[in-house]
């Protein structure tokens, strides 16, 4: 898979490390002539270049990229190459930082976005994974559907607790992807059961977040 990344900051160099770790082609682009350290990702393509004019990207050769990431430190850039990566490329996946929360609303389809990663909703939402049981927490945004990656772990009284993955009904743009049971990461099938303190990842329709929260909560006493 070929991945080109728009700012070889830090952010921009540890996500190429990760991809070519896995064996992906990568290309970092960037502006500034002190962000380009060859040395330190030397596997990778580097272009000195702005991103957000199309003469760089033809360069680029921005149409033979599987998936473009956006993660400069400024929105506006990361936005604008978005846009023209999906636009003018055609590129099928975007992938784009947001840096500041205030302009997350602006990371959707319409800007060529197809995921949009907030760094501080990202740590916000790590801590209250830590500490929250029976709390569902959003962890990532997806543009195309309006769906969010949600996590919620089992507590102990959950009505949901010994259940078979096959018997509930979920609700409707709702689905269950990941159960991480201790050190297990398991793919769920009908006749898994969900255990009390199963870390559930599903990713579900934003409308739909409350009810499956309300399904998965503690038993209510009958009155």
């Amino acid at each position: 898979m070929r991945v080109a990344i728009a700012g070889a900051g830090a952010v921009g160099r540890s996500i190429a490390a990760e991809l070519l770790e896995n064996g992906h082609e990568v290309l970092l682009v960037d502006k500034a002539p002190t962000a380009i350290s060859v040395e330190r990702v030397p596997q990778a393509e580097w272009l000195l270049a702005d991103a957000c004019e199309i003469t760089s990207l033809d360069e680029a050769a921005l149409q033979r990229c599987n998936v473009v990431i956006a993660a400069t430190g400024d929105d506006k850039v990361n936005l604008v190459v978005s846009l023209l990566a999906k636009t003018e490329y055609g590129v099928p996946r975007v992938v784009a930082r947001v840096n500041n929360p205030k302009n997350e609303w602006l990371f959707n389809e319409a800007w060529g976005v197809d995921v949009a990663v907030s760094t501080p909703r990202l740590m916000s939402a790590l801590v209250e994974e830590a500490v929250s049981v029976g709390d569902l927490v959003r962890l990532l945004r997806f543009s195309h559907g309006d769906a969010n990656l949600v996590e919620l772990t089992l507590p102990e009284e959950s009505a949901l607790a010994g259940t078979q993955v096959g018997d509930v009904q979920w609700p409707e743009d709702t689905s269950l992807v990941t159960i991480i049971r201790g050190t297990r990461v398991l793919t769920p099938s009908r006749e898994d059961s969900l255990e009390p303190g199963d870390e559930l990842l599903f990713v579900a329709a934003q409308a739909r977040e409350e009810q499956l929260e309300e399904l998965l909560s503690v038993r209510r006493e009958e009155s």
